[in-house]
């Protein structure tokens, strides 16, 4: 009885993420709501959300509790990963690390220097495609010990891709309000639909003191940080927005409108 009692659990919460995903589909939430309501379906370390730009070439980060280094990852440099050949079938229902050939891991950037550090034991990397066959961006989930119900919850994982492809897919906020309203210490809740780079809250607002031209120990002093720290933020900014440097991005940032606080 326990064990059909958590199948059934694990049913309700999955009605639960697709509501969530419906949400954020209509704008009504964000879809960090989406990953929250995830965490009801399998217990998780780290899971993230993210949306494939075709133009680009490279994924932006939704929402997500990845490791900077980690979320830089996914975004720039996945889709290069020998596994992502694998994972990226529109046939395939995901792909959990257990079952991953170890031939394969042992030629995968992606677990030897990201997963393997962070002590990841388990975990899904799921492709999501639009109705039309579009690949539209994927989720990933990890953790540190092996799931406790690993059947229900891959059978969940693959009942839910068509609405979080929908959720995934759905137009993004608008780029300078958004920015705009990092740059003026806004919650960052406002910012979940639509990150470059899936640039961090803290990372945004650093972004925005770059416009006014000031030094890293004059945005130091107005953000409550180190300068080396501000310093790291700025080398992560330039990474997402594949920009040459700090004169590069206060001009990207300046041309999007966005300010820093007064």
């Amino acid at each position: 009885m326990a064990a059909e009692r958590r199948t059934a659990d694990i049913l309700d919460a999955a009605v639960h993420v697709r509501e969530a995903a419906r949400s954020a589909t209509s704008g009504a939430a964000g879809v960090d709501r989406v990953l929250a309501a995830l965490s009801e379906v399998m217990e998780y370390d780290h899971a993230s959300l993210a949306r494939w730009d075709p133009l680009r070439r490279s994924h932006t980060t939704l929402a997500g509790s990845y490791p900077d280094d980690a979320t830089a990852y996914i975004e720039t440099r996945l889709h290069h990963d020998p596994v992502f050949a694998v994972l990226r079938s529109p046939d395939r229902g995901g792909l959990w690390l257990g079952d991953v050939p170890r031939q394969l891991l042992a030629a995968s950037p992606g677990f030897q220097k990201v997963l393997r550090p962070l002590g990841i034991e388990d975990g899904v990397a799921q492709c999501l495609f639009a109705a039309d066959g579009r690949y539209v961006g994927m989720l990933n989930v990890s953790t540190r010990r092996p799931l406790r119900t690993p059947g229900p919850a891959r059978a969940v994982v693959v009942l839910l891709t068509e609405a979080l492809a929908a959720a995934v897919d759905a137009p993004a906020g608008s780029a300078p309000e958004a920015l705009a309203a990092a740059g003026r210490g806004a919650d960052a809740r406002r910012l979940d639909t639509w990150r470059p780079g899936g640039l961090s809250p803290r990372e945004l607002q650093v972004l925005a003191e770059l416009t006014a031209g000031r030094t890293n120990r004059e945005i130091a002093g107005r953000l409550y940080i180190t300068p080396r720290t501000v310093g790291t933020h700025i080398e992560h900014i330039l990474a997402k927005l594949g920009l040459p440097n700090r004169a590069a991005a206060a001009a990207w940032a300046a041309a999007r409108g966005v300010e820093p606080s007064r």
